[in-house]
């Protein structure tokens, strides 16, 4: 988890025009530090410099500020992964590179990830509307490594399995909760293993 601690730089006012923005970095750093549920309306606006009521000028409130955070969260996510998905290398590689971009992400940005996560409504933004949710393209990466198919399981549920082990990794590694120490795989390791384990078990069912 990242930490930081406010300096005599920090606080900013909005005569820029940008309150939004400022709002925006704010919640972002406090739960980097704090957790999802770390702060609240009144010290975002005093670390932007404002009072409290400014804030509704661009939020209705603290709900809505965290949904701004799932939706870019949600939007950064779906462009790595199609990074990942059209990269180098083999279909099969090309799946599994895009489990380690998504646990790179929740250790990279965990405000975003934790919003993504924690609120009831995503809202992507207006101009990512056409773009694919990162479950859709872990689907398409998985038709593409097997076209065969799976025989009678639906290759969203392959997908699905997936994409809980990488949660699932992302969030033990979070809380400090992996085991580590000389002979004992990283979460990167175990992703590949385990993404492996699945599709293949999954292939021979065919």
């Amino acid at each position: 988890m990242r930490h930081w601690r406010e300096g005599p730089g920090d606080r900013r006012g909005y005569h820029h025009g940008n309150l939004k923005e400022a709002l925006v970095e704010a919640a972002r750093r406090f739960i980097a530090e704090r957790g999802i549920g770390g702060f609240t309306l009144v010290e975002a606006a005093r670390l932007v410099g404002v009072t409290p009521a400014a804030l509704y000028r661009h939020f209705r409130g603290r709900e809505a500020l965290l949904e701004e955070l799932a939706g870019r969260g949600f939007n950064e996510l779906a462009s790595r992964l199609a990074r990942a998905l059209t990269s180098r290398g083999t279909p099969l590689e090309r799946f599994t590179r895009m489990g380690e971009v998504y646990l790179t992400f929740a250790e990279e940005e965990p405000a975003y990830y934790a919003a993504i996560f924690e609120t009831r409504g995503i809202h992507a933004a207006p101009q990512a509307e056409s773009r694919p949710s990162p479950f859709d393209l872990l689907v398409e990466a998985l038709q593409a490594t097997f076209t065969d198919g799976f025989g009678g399981v639906a290759p969203r549920f392959i997908a699905l399995e997936v994409w809980a082990l990488a949660h699932g990794l992302a969030t033990l590694s979070a809380a400090g909760q992996l085991p580590t120490g000389p002979g004992i795989p990283d979460k990167y390791e175990l992703l590949r293993a385990g993404v492996l384990a699945l599709v293949h078990g999954a292939a021979r069912r065919n």
